[in-house]
């Protein structure tokens, strides 16, 4: 199995955890989803800026050199993650205390589920 193969397996999987956990109907999972999906992502922009071995990452003379695009965009999109996370979890809170349930679309569960009658028991 190669290592190309098992990388991107990993953020396959891992993208397919956050889609799923996003799909949920209560506010936890989602937040863990995209934090999932912004992880998969900074793998993904990793991957494809390879991995230079003893390469400069400035240019500095003869011999290789190293891409820092790479590396710059996965610190800037850790530091918008973790507020993006950040102001997510205050949303979810501040729904949570308004409407008393964390359901995303604010209804609770048992609102969506259809209520018998005596007359759906005798038909």
């Amino acid at each position: 199995m190669s290592l190309e193969f098992l990388l991107a397996s990993g953020i396959g999987v891992v993208t397919a955890t956050a889609i799923y956990l996003m799909l949920r109907g209560r506010t936890w999972p989602v937040v863990v989803g995209l934090s999932l999906l912004g992880y998969a992502v900074n793998v993904f922009i990793f991957a494809m800026g390879r991995l230079w071995q003893n390469a400069a990452p400035i240019l500095s003379g003869d011999g290789p050199v190293a891409d820092p695009l790479p590396q710059a965009l996965v610190l800037t999109a850790i530091v918008i993650g973790f507020a993006t996370t950040g102001f997510i979890i205050e949303l979810a809170l501040r729904s949570f205390h308004e409407s008393g349930t964390d359901q995303v679309d604010g209804h609770a569960a048992h609102d969506h589920a259809p209520t018998r009658t005596k007359q759906d028991d005798v038909a």
